[in-house]
């Protein structure tokens, strides 16, 4: 029989150790002849990541077990691995120097340490050379130089490689052709690689370039080589980004698709979809947030059998190594035999089998823009029951980018608050990625508006439908979720609490010190800085504590790069002067997202403490209690007197 409790006070099986030592963050794959590489990190490791091999034999073999594979270009990093020809090159973090795997010879650098960093590797096939983006911090962290550059797989780069492009403020991961030519995406400031960038083609030593797509307004991006010479990317030309193929120097659509086939490229990283010949790529379209797979040939779109909330493609030939997200299930790494879509796992992001899992529902409403999308994750637990008449409190999530997004695959983390009768309202509020040009640009000079427009919006369709306690709505994100969440908190009435990771405070010190990629994010999203100064204080949260009456719970690593941990210190003593129910927590050692395992712990229970005094349950299983200032033992705030 199922036990009565109030929500939030049930028993769940999501310990935060279930979610710390059992998950498994996989970050792409590649087949290079009978072996299958992927890299893999975890928690318990203090977030560290690894390169594996799994051999045709079923063998599989960590090669870089005394190093962290992680590049810090564009502070984001991504692309810190390739293999070809049984040569496998990465990036170690925090040196950011490039090492060596091959043939069975003992690993070595092929970059001196210093004051350069390397990501988005490309190991050219029969060729002794690895092409990657440099990100050059001798004079500046904020106007470091980027370049392509090429290495030597045989000699010590001293100089830190050849380069073969230079002159634009950023650069893309480059492709390389069977015959050395490069392909690359590039950009300059103020816009960012989902606003605007060209396509440019060159000799392997960046000779004879020319921009083959892109300009303003349009983000060609994801060059891939074709087995027949032509190029094939990614454009939004048409509002969406659809594929396109370069070939004689005339650019034709490959397919016209009112969808995205690709997200915003925030890291550096290979083609999301599949070369599998000269007239056949397999691609994901995001149709309502969710992904479609199929293949792309004489301009028609033909759907496969592979079911996900999630996927991440890449390669080239009839077998892939795709990243598969699902609803009720881990993430995997798998093979895909594209003769017959047949998948086998290589990994799974998780080995624990929950008993039972809350499945997120779609739910749109409208906006004066348009159609706006969020998942509704419902408390779920079968053994036990609220009592009756009551409904549960909700966490409104607020993700981060903010133009990034939010899928629907099953996340332990939300499954800690929904076995628990916390319910998860996670919205993809306008700006959001996977949803075309004019989604995303909805949020162009509109940020702190719009978001917070549609994340109260959330609260009031999930309201109306009788779902949530209205008097015990919470708002939630980390990064410029964090800052939706503390605008929020200044500027509704909708919530009751607020709880942000890394969140900004002052939009002001974001545009003045920050790292060189974002540097010049908030001239779209809200002004040119300095120009637009006093919208900046307007949006400012910590402008308008005045307009504060919820209490609030700020998170922050010390060592982050790109949002100070002086805006999560300012903002907490702004609020704990004002008299207002605050706690601020510092995680020493950690920067822009949590990775090690008792941070990730240690912030769930803050949070779960935190609701718990604010809302008024009482958590199972007994988890330490956090100290809110200006909140007495019975949860009521305290008299600022």
């Amino acid at each position: 029989m199922p036990v009565t409790a109030p929500y939030g006070s049930w028993s769940s099986p999501v310990s935060t150790e279930v979610i710390t030592s059992d998950a498994v963050g996989l970050v792409g794959g590649c087949i290079d002849g009978d072996d299958v590489y992927w890299v893999e990190s975890h928690a318990s490791q203090k977030g560290r990541a690894s390169l594996w091999r799994l051999g045709p034999d079923g063998a599989r073999t960590e090669l870089t077990p005394d190093h962290n594979v992680r590049s810090s270009v564009h502070e984001y990093g991504g692309g810190a691995w390739s293999v070809a020809d049984g040569v496998a090159v990465f990036v170690a973090f925090p040196s950011q120097v490039v090492h060596v795997i091959e043939h069975g010879a003992a690993l070595r650098p092929i970059t001196p340490e210093g004051k350069l960093r390397y990501g988005g590797l490309v190991v050219a096939p029969g060729s002794r050379s690895v092409y990657t983006v440099r990100e050059d911090h001798t004079h500046s962290d904020i106007d470091a130089v980027n370049t392509l550059v090429r290495l030597d797989l045989d000699g010590d780069n001293a100089d830190g490689g050849t380069v073969v492009a230079s002159g634009a403020d950023f650069y893309g991961q480059p492709a390389v052709s069977d015959d050395e030519r490069l392909a690359w995406f590039e950009w300059d400031h103020p816009d960012m690689p989902w606003d605007a960038t060209r396509l440019v083609v060159a000799e392997s030593d960046g000779s004879e370039a020319v921009v083959v797509a892109g300009g303003a307004d349009e983000s060609a991006i994801h060059p891939a080589w074709g087995p027949d010479g032509s190029l094939v990317f990614c454009s939004d030309r048409s509002g969406y980004w659809n594929l396109y193929r370069w070939a004689s120097s005339h650019v034709t659509a490959l397919h016209h698709d009112p969808y995205d086939c690709c997200s915003a490229p925030w890291v550096l990283g290979g083609a999301p979809y599949t070369v599998l010949d000269a007239d056949r790529l397999v691609v994901a379209r995001w149709v309502d947030g969710l992904p479609q797979v199929g293949v792309v040939a004489d301009g028609v779109f033909t759907g496969l059998p592979i079911e996900a909330t999630s996927i991440d493609l890449g390669g080239t030939g009839p077998r892939t190594v795709a990243e598969i997200g699902h609803a009720d299930a881990p993430g995997e790494l798998s093979v895909i035999d594209w003769t017959d879509c047949s998948t086998t796992t290589v990994r799974r992001s998780s080995e624990t089998d929950l008993p039972y899992v809350s499945v997120a529902e779609q739910l749109t409403w409208d906006s004066p823009e348009g159609q706006v999308h969020a998942w509704w994750y419902p408390p779920t637990n079968p053994d036990a029951v609220a009592p009756d008449g009551e409904l549960p409190p909700v966490i409104v999530k607020s993700h981060g980018g903010p133009t990034s997004f939010s899928t629907a695959d099953l996340s332990l983390s939300y499954q800690f608050w929904t076995s628990r009768g916390v319910g998860i309202l996670d919205v993809n509020y306008g700006g959001s990625s996977h949803y075309g040009r004019t989604y995303r640009n909805r949020l162009r000079g509109q940020w702190g508006v719009v978001d917070v427009r549609d994340c109260v919006d959330a609260v009031r369709v999930v309201v109306e439908r009788g779902l949530v306690d209205p008097h015990r709505v919470a708002i939630m994100g980390g990064s410029s979720g964090g800052y939706t969440t503390l605008q929020a908190l200044v500027t509704s009435t909708a919530f009751g609490a607020g709880l942000s990771d890394f969140g900004i405070s002052d939009l002001a010190t974001l545009a003045t010190d920050t790292h060189k990629f974002e540097s010049h994010y908030t001239d779209r999203l809200v002004a040119p800085w300095p120009e637009g100064k006093s919208l900046y204080e307007e949006r400012s949260p910590i402008h308008h504590l005045d307009r504060l009456a919820s209490p609030m719970l700020l998170q922050q690593g010390t060592e982050d790069r790109v949002v100070p941990p002086s805006q999560a210190r300012e903002m907490a003593a702004a609020v704990r002067a004002k008299g207002q129910p605050v706690a601020l927590v510092l995680y020493e050692g950690e920067g822009h997202g949590f990775r090690r395992a008792e941070t990730i712990a240690a912030s769930l229970e803050a949070k779960l403490s935190f609701l718990g005094q604010v809302f008024g349950f009482v958590p199972a299983g007994g988890a330490p209690v956090l100290r809110i200032d200006n909140l007495d033992e019975r949860g009521a705030p305290r008299n600022s007197d």
